[in-house]
Order: structure tokens, then C-alpha cells, then sequence
């Protein structure tokens, strides 16, 4: 989920926290769980740190070991013992941890719901784990968030009664979600006038709750992009993949295995120039306004030899003019 997302299920985690009357009962407990909580869903998103380090040890590490089964108890132990220190050890720690242990669990569970995923399963598993089921902001999760936090702030209603109401619903949104998105998957074969044996289809959430983006993939190698709303499917764009040997050797530069490393929906693009090839791998599940600008663009010269380079978020425009700054 989004930055701001991950902020209001923090704070509505402390909210639903007073159903336990230890924390209802003393003002100090109620803050300790409000910080911790706000933390904890904050936590593992801090590796967006790796930005420092260049776009390509982002895109290779963000949402991987940051989002582990080690890293959560890390998380949780690390804001726990930083909050003893803070309240010189007068905090029921084993209560203030659950807390933060459940607002970590939460963040990385929910996370898994979207496109870009994690690597959850770390250490036993280095696999990225996306579900397509909810879009990276969901409008309901934050509007719901909201309203229950503001008629808490402003003491309308018992936090005690609204919050568990309120995961109550959102877990049957997400259960509701989780079956829409399994039964459009399914349809998909039976509405394309185009199917043949061996298609793979796939299904990726919008901020629409009743438009989806579709990616077929087919038997020779290439992908058909659409979208599906209500039940009419519309495909906007097929893209092959090429098979030039620029492209396998792109696949040996450190920034371009990076960005393999994170997709399995990549496709590559090359462009010969009398100095040499520009290969572009595209992540084909990202179409925005008739492009596709989650990138890793690789320069070559006539010996294969990497001239420059740039992965990340970038429109075409954009794009050549990072990739004109690194190449002089």
C-alpha cells in the first residue's frame, strides 16, 4: 500500500487497541501504542533509504528483505525497546510489542495484496509475492481510515466499538476483493474473441473498483495489453518481445539484472543507432497513457560495451534526457 495508507492503519490500529482495557485505562499506554503502531506500519517502507544507493539497488531490494519474517520481528523489537527507552522502561512491554508486532504483520500482509508485492516468505523463499487483488491506493481502505480516525479525534464515538466494526468490514472488503479478482481471471478466457490455447491472462487492479487492467500473455513469446470494465474487455496495445543479441547481452549489466530480478512481466525493445543499441526492458503490467514507463534502459556500442544506463520511473521524454546526462 501507499505511504499515506500504511499512516491512517497505523493510527487505526492505536484506536482499535482500546478494546484492551490495560490501554483505555492510562493516557501513557494509549500514546506509547499510537507511536508504536504509527512506527511499525511505517517500518519497512524506511528501505526506500536505498534510493541513496541509485535506482537500481532500490527497485532490487524494495519490499524484499526489509518485508521478511526476520524483518518483522526486527521491526517490532527495534520500536519496542526504543519505546523502553523512551519511557525508562515503565511500559507493559510485552503489551506495547503486540501492538507493534501486529502493525508491522499488517503492513507487510496487505502489501501482498497489490501489483508490485514483496518477498514475504524470506529467508525460506526469495519468490516476489503479488496477489493483484487491491490497487496500491485503495480508496476505500483510506476514506474508511479517515472518517473512523476523525470521529475518534473529535470524540463522536467510542474507539472501543468503532474500530473493530470498522476491520470487521474491511476484512470482508478484502475478502470480497480477493474473490472478484479470482472470478475475473477466470472470465477472461471465456470474453476474449481472441483466446487461444495456452494464453495466460492476468488481471491487475485499478483505483476503480469496477475497472481492471488486463495483461495477456500468448504462446509466441509477445503480450496483449487491455482493461476489462464491467464485463466488456477492450485490448489497447500488443507488444513483442525481441530477440536481438543486444538483449541477451543487456541481461549480464548489473542494472539491468536488477530490474529482471524484481518482474517476470519484462520485455525488451531494441533500437539500433550508428553508435551502437539501446535496449529497453519495459514492465509490461505498467501502462500509463500509452506508455510503459517503469524502464531499465540499457546504451551499448558496437562492442556490446555499456555506454550508459537508467532504471525506474520515467516517461519517454524524460527518459531520454537522463539518459543524454549519463552518456556525456
Amino acid at each position: 500500500m501507499d505511504t499515506g495508507t500504511h499512516l491512517v492503519m497505523g493510527i487505526g490500529l492505536a484506536g482499535l487497541a482500546m478494546v484492551d482495557p490495560v490501554v483505555a485505562a492510562d493516557q501513557t499506554i494509549q500514546t506509547a501504542v499510537l507511536i508504536g503502531t504509527v512506527a511499525g506500519s511505517q517500518a519497512p517502507d524506511l528501505d526506500t533509504l536505498l534510493r541513496l544507493k541509485g535506482n537500481a539497488c532500490y527497485i532490487r531490494n524494495h519490499r524484499g528483505i526489509s518485508h521478511s519474517l526476520p524483518a518483522i520481528a526486527i521491526w517490532t523489537a527495534l520500536i519496542t525497546g526504543i519505546l523502553q527507552l523512551i519511557y525508562q522502561g515503565a511500559l507493559p512491554w510485552f503489551l506495547v510489542g503486540g501492538w507493534v508486532l501486529l502493525a508491522v504483520c499488517i503492513h507487510v500482509f496487505t502489501d501482498l495484496f497489490n501489483t508490485y508485492g514483496t518477498q514475504a516468505m524470506r529467508p525460506f523463499s526469495d519468490k516476489w509475492i503479488s496477489w493483484n487483488i487491491i490497487h496500491i491506493f485503495d480508496p476505500v481502505i483510506f476514506t474508511v481510515h479517515v472518517i473512523a480516525i476523525l470521529l475518534w479525534a473529535f470524540g463522536f464515538v467510542n474507539p472501543a466499538i468503532m474500530f473493530p466494526l470498522m476491520y470487521l468490514f474491511l476484512s470482508i472488503y478484502f475478502v470480497w476483493r480477493t474473490f472478484a479478482a479470482r472470478k475475473t481471471v477466470q472470465m477472461l478466457p471465456s470474453i476474449d474473441a481472441e483466446h487461444r490455447d495456452g494464453d495466460i491472462y492476468m488481471a491487475i487492479p485499478t483505483i476503480s473498483l469496477s475497472k481492471w487492467n488486463i495483461v495477456k500473455q500468448v504462446k509466441n513469446g509477445g503480450f496483449v495489453i487491455g482493461d476489462l470494465q464491467s464485463s466488456s474487455l477492450r485490448w489497447l496495445d500488443r507488444v513483442q518481445c525481441s530477440e536481438h543479441h543486444a538483449v541477451a547481452k543487456s541481461k549480464n549489466d548489473p542494472a539491468i539484472r536488477s530490474f529482471l530480478y524484481f518482474t517476470s512481466f519484462a520485455c525488451a525493445d531494441v533500437r539500433e543507432h550508428s553508435w551502437g543499441y539501446e535496449v529497453r526492458w519495459s514492465d509490461i503490467r505498467y501502462r500509463h497513457r500509452k506508455q510503459y514507463p517503469f524502464v531499465g534502459v540499457l546504451l551499448m556500442n558496437k562492442h556490446y560495451e555499456t555506454v550508459g544506463s537508467y532504471v525506474g520511473w520515467l516517461s519517454d521524454e524524460r527518459l531520454m534526457k537522463r539518459l543524454q546526462m549519463d552518456t556525456y
